[in-house]
Parts: structure tokens; sequence; C-alpha cells
């Protein structure tokens, strides 16, 4: 599937990196014994040593309880395992080399097009999702499916602890595209503007490197296929299935026009903001708009109330405090001259802290309801939670921030980590950070010869498919050195399993 010489300097690192975890542990055990135990380096006599059912009669059950007790307790940070530094930073090196291979950077492209050409909306990617489990098939990577009724996760490694999970969304908006090229959407309405057909792409080549690497594995990667990002909260769906179960870590990644490729661009912490939406309806008394006083006008009451919303934010948010309130629907009448019986205006709301976000959603049902009444209208505010709940502040984990640091440097170098000022936009990639420590970061596809890029969510977006392999390598290295890392730590969990492996 690769060339051998990546393929094998990556087994080598890999390998060697298990065989200094597990050197120490063990070392560490029949020291305390005071046995003398003549270790082979090759990890086929390191597996037989462990298997305590040949060692001597007498102290057979004796050895057992004292390992047991050394190996699989917690061990002082001063007894950690020395890692083996040259052999962790050489991992993210060898699958950058992969994920650059033609063979799999074209295999990238490939799906990235296909799943652009036929974009699907939130909870009704069926073919996207079946393209996905055609793919793990191929790979002989087993899943779980439906979840979340149109997810997917899948799992490489052992099938034993530890557990880390990297997770792409499927989802496309509801616009039409407007670049013209050869794989622009075949679906009227439709179109992947925001980058969720390259983060497809990316896992799925993620995985096909794990899985040719799975057998070096410490551990489980969980490969999360994610429905409906775009504003259905499709992880909540995924979450309340249970698809976190036993996962330590999840690692989730956005390319981005705003940094060069071969950048990546990150924040501890806080990163993107509480969202939610809004819908009121304004009740009037429609009219001839000649003879206004004999109506009751909901345009105008509408107008009052986007005024006074615009105040929340000027005149009662701490201005260290960074709030949003937008009003992006405004709807009613239908003639010049015809004074309408009521008006829909709609929008959304966000935060970078949860009371804040309370307070707002609170603010904003008051100030609609009581601005419409001061108009003689009554009016309803619908938040409509079920169907669009709201997304709570992505916050990455500030252990995983040094973690993810520590990888991407060694891939692509100090200079090119450039740190991110918190966006008003959201993810419900929240709701896994929210349940687990989660990480969210941004891969970059600028290329400054090529013009800027515009923004997500317009007609004229386009991903720059050379940061394919960067994402992908990312996701692989991220998962692998995670496991490796905290393969020791993982010992008390040892019973936890997943049956699709």
């Amino acid at each position: 599937m690769f060339p051998s010489r990546e393929s094998s300097s990556l087994s080598l690192s890999l390998s060697l990196f298990a065989c200094s975890l597990f050197f120490t542990s063990t070392s560490h055990a029949t020291r305390s014994l005071g046995v003398c135990v003549s270790l082979s380096p090759s990890l086929s006599r390191l597996s037989s040593f462990l298997n305590f059912n040949r060692l001597m009669g007498l102290f057979k059950r004796w050895i057992l309880c004292f390992l047991a007790l050394n190996f699989f307790a917690p061990m002082p940070v001063s007894s950690k395992p020395s890692l083996s530094p040259e052999a962790l930073a050489r991992i993210p090196v060898d699958f950058l080399d992969l994920a650059k291979k033609p063979e799999l950077a074209d295999y990238m492209v490939g799906i990235r097009r296909r799943i652009h050409e036929n974009p699907e909306l939130g909870f009704e990617e069926f073919e996207t999702s079946k393209l996905i489990r055609d793919e793990l098939d191929h790979l002989g990577i087993h899943y779980k499916h439906p979840v979340a009724i149109t997810g997917v996760v899948g799992y490489v490694g052992t099938g034993g602890p530890p557990f880390v999970a990297i997770r792409a969304d499927m989802d496309a908006l509801a616009m039409e595209e407007a670049v013209e090229w050869e794989h622009r959407s075949k679906v009227p309405g439709k179109m992947h503007a925001c980058g969720h057909d390259a983060h497809v792409a990316m896992l799925l080549g993620a995985a096909k490197m794990l899985q040719e690497h799975r057998h070096e594995l410490q551990g489980t990667v969980a490969l999360i296929f994610q429905p409906a990002e775009e504003g259905h909260g499709g992880a909540k769906r995924m979450l309340d299935a249970g698809v976190l179960k036993d996962i330590n870590a999840i690692f989730g990644i956005h390319v981005s026009g705003h940094y060069p490729i071969g950048t990546v661009a990150l924040r501890a912490g806080p990163i993107l903001a509480a969202s939610g939406f809004f819908d009121a309806v304004i009740s009037g008394k429609g009219g001839h708009a000649a003879i206004p006083q004999n109506s009751i006008d909901p345009i105008l009451a509408a107008s009052n109330v986007i005024v006074s919303l615009q105040h929340l934010v000027s005149r009662e948010a701490d201005p260290l405090d960074s709030q949003v309130v937008t009003i992006a629907k405004f709807q009613g009448g239908g003639a010049f001259n015809v004074i309408p019986d009521s008006v829909t205006i709609g929008g959304t709301f966000r935060a970078f802290s949860k009371e804040s976000f309370i307070k707002l959603k609170q603010r904003i049902e008051e100030v609609i309801t009581k601005q419409a009444s001061v108009q003689r209208c009554n009016a309803t505010v619908i938040f409509n939670e079920d169907e669009k709940p709201f997304y709570p502040v992505t916050v990455n984990n500030i252990e995983l921030h040094e973690f993810f640091i520590n990888v991407a440097s060694d891939m692509l170098g100090a200079l090119n980590i450039k740190e991110i000022p918190l966006l008003m936009g959201a993810e419900d990639f929240s709701f896994f950070a929210e349940a687990i420590p989660g990480y969210f970061f941004y891969v970059g596809m600028k290329n400054e010869s090529q013009g800027p890029l515009e923004p997500g969510h317009s007609p004229r977006y386009k991903v720059n498919e050379k940061a394919l392999p960067y994402g992908a390598a990312l996701h692989a290295s991220l998962a692998t050195r995670y496991l490796l890392e905290n393969q020791l730590e993982s010992k008390l969990s040892k019973g936890n399993f997943h049956d699709e492996l």
C-alpha cells in the first residue's frame, strides 16, 4: 500500500518506542523483586516474559500479585518511563512523508471530490456515510453504523485501552455553489462550503495509515465520522449514543484559508463561542398602508425590537466579555401598500461564558416580548433547542494543548505553530470537549501565489487540496503518539475492550 522505506521507518519508530515503554516498566518490577531477568529486545520474547503462567511453580502466584501491584498501579511521576525523544519525534515526520506520497494524496483528493459533487445536509448524509463505510470495508476496519442516523465510528488498534478519538464532520450547507470547476456540486441548492468534504477525506487518509500500522498501535483509535455539525448538533446526538464510552481524549480538525499551508493554528482554553438560534413571531393587526391608524404595525414593532436587541451587547455586556446578537432574518409583508398581520425575525447569539450565554438568552426573550408590547403587538420567542441545540463554548484542554504543540512542532517546526485569536464562530465539537478532554485546531491551506481564499459559508468557497496530507498526518500522529504516551496510565482500565475489533 505504501512505499517500503517510509513504512519501515515508521514501524521501527513505533516498535522502538513500545520497547522503551515495556523495558522500563518491567525492569521497575523485577528490580523490586531482586530477580535477575535477562530481557530480549524483541517484542515476541517480551510478550513471552509477561505470560506468568510459565514462571516457576511456588513463586507463580506471589510474582503475579507483586507485578500487578508494581506494573498496574499508578506509578509516581518520578517513576514514569524514560521515553525516547528520537523515536517520538520521527512518528509525525514519517506519517507526513506517507501522506504526501502520490498514492495516498491522490486517494484523499479523489474522496474529497466525490463528496463535494454530492453534498448532503445534516442527518441526510446517507450517500456520504455509505462511501465512508465502503472505504472502511475495503481497509478491513470494523465500525458501528448507524450512529445518530448517518454517523459512522470505526476502530483501529488492539481493541483495548488507552482509547483516543479523531473526528471529522461530514454535512454540507444549503447554498448554491458559485465556483465553476469540474467537480462542482451536482445538487442544486447544496454545497460543501465549510470544508467538511476535506475533513472526511483527511480522516479516511489517516485511517489508511493507521490500519497499515495497526500492529504497532499501543491501544485503540476511534474514527468518528459525524453528521449534522451545521447547526443541528450532530455531535450531541453521537455523544448521547455513547460514542465516547471509554475514550480518554478526542481531537478535531478544520481547514482554514487564513493561515499558510504547512501551518497549524491553535489556542489553549476557550477557542470558539457558545451559540444559540432563535425565531420570534411579532403579531399585530394588518390593514391598508394608507390608513395606519386602523392597524397595529408589526413591522414597526419588529424594527424597534431589532434596535433594542443591539443594545444588549453595547450597553449591558462587559466590553471585555465578548458577546454577539445578530438578526439575520426579517420576513413580513408581500405588498408595498399592505401592513401585514405579523412579522418573523430570527438570528443568533454568542458568548464566551456559560453565565453570559444564559443571561443573553433571557434578555433576548425579555426585549422582544416587552418591546413588542410597547407597540401594542404580541410576540412569541422560539429557541427550538430540540432541532437546533445550543452549542457550548469550545474549550481546548490545557494538557492536550501542550501535547499537540509537541507533536505539531516535531512535524512542522515550531515556527509553523500559530496562535489563533478567540473566534465568535461555534462548533459542535464543543459537546465532545465538554464531556472528555478535547482539542480542536485549524490546518492552514492558504497559498499566497494563488490569491486569497473565500471564508467558509461563502458560495465561492474553495479548498486547497494540498492541505489534505497535513491534516491526515496530524490525525494519525496525534492518535499514535497519544496511545504511546498514555500506555502505562491505561493499565488501571485494562479490562475495557471494544468488541468491534
